[in-house]
């Protein structure tokens, strides 16, 4: 998951930014001012936005009015130290999708992370995708070789298209999980490494010349 962070206090900004890296390998991109927040937003395409409530060159609800003014439809969560009712209606009033309460402890923050990334926030993607032969089609999630339609479990077919979506990019093993199956479902991350065996399988690459290449001890990557 890539989560951009904006949060001005070195200590709690330093220490959040460590802990998502740590505990769930996450990508993580930490700024100290809302006009970096809004920058960085509008710049690059996160997973969930995290925004401190109070920053230097305007606060979380402000930042986050004016992206959701820009169009921006991506997950925000609010950041405060302030915990009234008002305060949470205000926050989540301002576009964010959700709002925690300083202090907080990590695995509360993991879990709201978790919650979001799974609500489909995203853009829709165009319905075909094509590469090395291959046509992935998301309305039907089938995919063809020329008349051939090869036949995926829909697990296959998410796994095959959130590579095709990242494509050069190294997905962790903890990022896919998350993603296809959810933290919470009770299987291990051996499956992700059982369910690319069986898509190699089924596109007919073999691993050697695959353009799903395995990276050691990390995760996936689609070559393009």
């Amino acid at each position: 998951m890539k989560i951009l962070l904006a949060e001005d206090d070195p200590l709690l900004g330093e220490l959040v930014a460590h802990m998502l890296k740590k505990k769930a390998s996450y990508h993580v991109d930490w700024v100290t001012g809302g006009e970096d927040a809004y920058d960085y937003a509008l710049a690059s395409s996160y997973d969930v936005l995290v925004l401190d409530w109070m920053m230097p060159g305007g606060d979380g609800t402000a930042i986050c009015r004016r992206l959701r003014k820009e169009g921006y439809k991506g997950a925000v969560l609010m950041l405060t130290a302030k915990d009234t009712l008002q305060d949470r209606i205000d926050g989540l009033d301002s576009g964010a999708d959700d709002y925690l309460v300083k202090p907080f402890e990590i695995d509360e923050l993991l879990a709201r992370l978790r919650a979001l990334s799974r609500r489909n926030f995203a853009p829709i993607h165009e319905e075909t995708a094509r590469i090395r032969g291959l046509e992935l089609h998301r309305t039907s999630q089938t995919v063809h070789r020329g008349e051939e339609r090869i036949q995926l479990s829909p697990r296959e077919f998410q796994l095959f298209d959130l590579l095709v979506q990242n494509q050069g990019l190294v997905l962790t093993r903890e990022v896919i999980f998350d993603r296809i199956w959810g933290f919470d479902a009770d299987v291990n991350l051996k499956t992700i490494d059982a369910t690319i065996k069986l898509l190699r399988k089924k596109l007919g690459i073999s691993e050697p010349d695959s353009f799903i290449q395995s990276v050691r001890g990390v995760g996936y990557r689609l070559e393009h």
